[in-house]
This record gives C-alpha cells, structure tokens and sequence, in this order.
C-alpha cells in the first residue's frame, strides 16, 4: 500500500483530527475506524460502511454534514466532472505517485463514470492530498495549471496511464505530458505550475484532508461516508447507490448541472 504521511504531518493529521472529534465525535470515528481497517491491506479488504451504520439516523446525519463542508460543488471546477447538482459526490484524496491511486483511474474511476456520472447520479471531485514529497507536489501543480486551460482531466490520466515516480515527474517530463495532453500554452503552463494561486490551491486540498485525518492515498467520502483505499468496483457501486437512494429523501443539492 502507499505509505503513510511523514510524523510531522501525522501529528498535523493528528491535532485536526482532534478538533474534528470535538467537532462532531461520530464522524471522526467513522473516518478513523475506514481509514484503519483499509491501510497495510491489499484492496478489497476494508469493507463499505457497515449497515448499522446506514440504519443510524443520527451518524446518517453526521455524514451528511461532512459532505456539506467536503463537496464544493463549484461552478466550472475544473477537478471535478459531473453534474453540479449531482444527488451523490466522491470526493477523492490522492497522490500521483500512489500506484492504488492509478489503479482506481484506470479500473474503476471509468466505470463509475460511464454509469454514474453520465447518468446524473454521480459527480467527482479531485483533491492533491501530496504524501511522497516534491516530485507529488510538482505532479499535482501541473495537473492544476493544466486545469487552468481545461485540461486537468487529460493531464490526470496521463499521469495515472502508468506508474510515474522521481525523475519520471521532473519538470521536463511534466510539460511534455501536459504537451501531449493537449495543453496549449505551455509558457503560462509553465508559469501557472510555479504560481502562488497554485500553491493556494494545494494548500486547500491538504488542509481539507488533514482535517479529515486522512494520511494515506487513495482515500475517498462518497456523500461524506468514508472509503479507504482502491476497492473493488463493486464496493463503490454499492455505497454510491446507497447514497442516491437516501439522497432521494433529502432536498436537493443546490446549483445547476455542466
């Protein structure tokens, strides 16, 4: 499995964790207890929510209020595809370095959205949750400013086509990607990549998952209930379609579709 963070960040994971629990004690538990049972484990070994989990009322709505803080639901968000107003959202953490990170792309993240995303049930937000050093961090710049010219997309299953580690994510081989991937303006990619609002943005995504306590890749919250590592299609299949049926009894998420 991907390793964990470094010690400074645990004990960064650790104190948000904390102020979550204080927060809201059952969410922070949840994600704790998926987070657990998924890490040093081979996918497929860490099960869905549980169904006592599903018939507690109250922990439902604990949930529900993570994906409220966790889902961004963004006009024109670059990271994320599907319907704005989409009944359930996958939030994802991961790392271009994670090879379980590039399995769930290649495997699992095309199915869903051939039958999810494209049917309005689904919509899927990225986050750069960076836990392998520099070469992460410039990996996850790069998509971002890809994202400035539309093409995070492209660039991310570039990135995931294979396993990429170390030199395989040197700056060079980062634009001829970008390059290959259909981004135009490599000198403004180029600039983006090194830009503050880049920095900004990953920024965001980490203190977001920190918050979380997440600190390994892949993890995932599909309508704020956690699923640790790259599970088999069918666990996500059976949690997001969970989501839409307790979805249908709930107002409906605010904002139009793209």
């Amino acid at each position: 499995m991907p390793k964990s963070a470094s010690p400074a960040r645990k004990l960064a994971a650790l104190g948000a964790v904390l102020a979550l629990i204080v927060a809201v004690i059952a969410i922070g538990v949840a994600i704790a207890k998926s987070t657990q049972s998924g890490r040093d484990t081979e996918p497929g070994a860490a099960p869905a929510a549980s169904p006592e989990a599903e018939e507690d009322p109250a922990q439902q709505k604990m949930f529900d209020d993570l994906a409220k803080r966790t889902s961004r639901r963004a006009d024109g968000d670059p990271l994320a595809v599907g319907k704005k107003n989409a009944p359930v959202v996958l939030v994802e953490y991961a790392d271009y370095q994670c090879s379980f990170c590039g399995r769930f792309t290649r495997e699992t993240q095309p199915e869903l959205i051939k039958k999810y995303v494209d049917a309005g049930t689904l919509r899927i937000e990225f986050r750069n949750f960076t836990v392998f050093g520099a070469d992460s961090e410039r990996a996850a710049r790069a998509s971002w400013a890809a994202g400035r010219q539309g093409k995070f997309w492209q660039l991310h299953d570039a990135l995931y086509a294979k396993t990429r580690k170390g030199a395989a994510l040197a700056e060079d081989k980062l634009v001829g990607l970008a390059r290959s991937s259909g981004v135009d303006d490599l000198d403004t990619f180029r600039t983006d990549m090194k830009s503050a609002d880049a920095d900004k943005a990953l920024k965001k995504d980490q203190d977001e998952g920190y918050q979380l306590g997440v600190q390994s890749t892949p993890s995932f919250l599909i309508n704020g209930r956690p699923v640790a590592g790259a599970q088999p299609l069918a666990v996500f299949s059976q949690a997001i379609e969970e989501a839409a049926r307790t979805a249908k009894h709930q107002p409906a998420a605010q904002g139009g579709g793209k």
